[in-house]
């Protein structure tokens, strides 16, 4: 067997019962349960939600997207081997510390796959969470042009590349196009500040303007048990991305909770501390190097990086397979991230569509 075939790269036809369309995202493809499954399942396994909640199977994927784009390498390798495991494991790793610490509950009930989380509807808040620590990245080349606020927020000068900031900055976005809020646009991923959200709270999806505190709280807790971890195995945690959303538990209480991931390489930048302590080196354990090949692969990076050239975007990452060399470097950061945070091996199945399929008609009765 070649290692392309022990690559999930297409995760959304699975024979999983459903009655409503399959969502494929970039990297997860969500299967939404039927109601009397939802119901069984809640009281077989007698998760904490309510008797009515509508449950879901979502299935990562090996797909590797970067700069908004599906990538593919050389022989027919439609993703990166080991890449899903080692992400939902990290993200099971983070959602139990979370718990353990007393933070909040995350979207997730069970984990019966290495690839498969069972989750519940969550109302999602409309807002992607992201918290800088250090100035890099897109905040860096803004900053470096000469833009001093971000997200209503003053940024003092003076500040050098990769610089550690004095405090914890959130700087929030759009999730998704949200129309009709005064002052922002209707367009994704647009910056606002915590003024937008707190004149438009319900547009957000909040329930109560105390729930801004909260989720920058949670926020704040989470990136702090992640960076405190990190931190022990020398690992810098640089920047990452929350989402949160709501959910209503058994006895009907509402609560605010984690989605989707935390603290994965998708999600967050993560440098080696030795590195960077002894000679300033940025390496990356996260995406971002991934994001840093592409750029030196092709001859023109402004394609990557200006939203108006999307076609030739799209064309570039549909007409180029990768080198073989780079896809390799891409297990090796996610693997060996995903080894060293949770301490255990990643362990790259043969055929894990197979794996799934079985699990969850054996044990979950789930495929007709």
């Amino acid at each position: 067997m070649s290692l392309a075939d022990k690559v999930l790269a297409v995760n959304d036809d699975l024979p999983i019962r459903t009655d409503k369309p399959v969502h494929s995202g970039k990297v997860r493809s969500v299967y939404w349960l039927t109601e009397a499954d939802s119901k069984r399942l809640i009281q077989e396994r007698n998760y904490d939600v309510a008797t009515d909640a509508p449950l879901a199977i979502m299935v990562i994927s090996d797909r590797i997207s970067a700069f908004d784009c599906i990538w593919k390498g050389e022989g027919d390798m439609r993703g990166v081997p080991g890449k899903g495991a080692a992400l939902n494991a990290i993200s099971n790793h983070w959602f139990k510390l979370f718990r353990e610490n007393g933070l909040a509950d995350s979207h997730i009930l069970e984990i019966p796959h290495p690839f498969v989380w069972i989750v519940q509807k969550a109302k999602p808040v409309m807002i992607e969470a992201i918290a800088r620590q250090y100035i890099t990245g897109s905040m860096w080349r803004a900053y470096d042009k000469g833009e001093r606020e971000f997200c209503g927020i003053r940024i003092p000068e003076g500040l050098t590349k990769d610089q550690k900031l004095d405090e914890l900055l959130i700087t929030p976005s759009t999730k998704g196009i949200l129309e009709g809020i005064p002052g922002v646009p209707a367009q994704d991923d647009v910056n606002i500040t915590r003024q937008n959200i707190e004149d438009n709270y319900q547009a957000f999806n909040f329930r109560t303007q105390d729930d801004i505190d909260r989720y920058e709280r949670l926020l704040k807790e989470g990136f702090d048990v992640i960076s405190g971890e990190l931190a022990k195995l020398d690992q810098m945690f640089i920047d990452t991305k929350f989402e949160f959303g709501y959910v209503t538990d058994k006895t009907g209480n509402e609560k605010l909770i984690y989605m989707d991931e935390v603290g994965t390489p998708d999600s967050s930048r993560i440098w080696d501390g030795p590195s960077f302590r002894e000679n300033g080196k940025v390496v990356e354990n996260s995406k971002e190097g991934f994001r840093q090949f592409l750029l030196n692969h092709f001859p023109d990076p402004d394609i990557l990086l200006n939203k108006d050239r999307m076609d030739e975007r799209e064309a570039l990452a549909r007409d180029n397979e990768l080198p073989l060399s780079a896809i390799q470097m891409v297990t090796d950061t996610y693997v060996g991230i995903a080894e060293k945070i949770t301490g255990e091996k990643i362990h790259l199945s043969d055929n894990p569509k197979a794996e799934i399929i079985q699990i969850l008609k054996d044990e979950f009765k789930l495929i007709n």
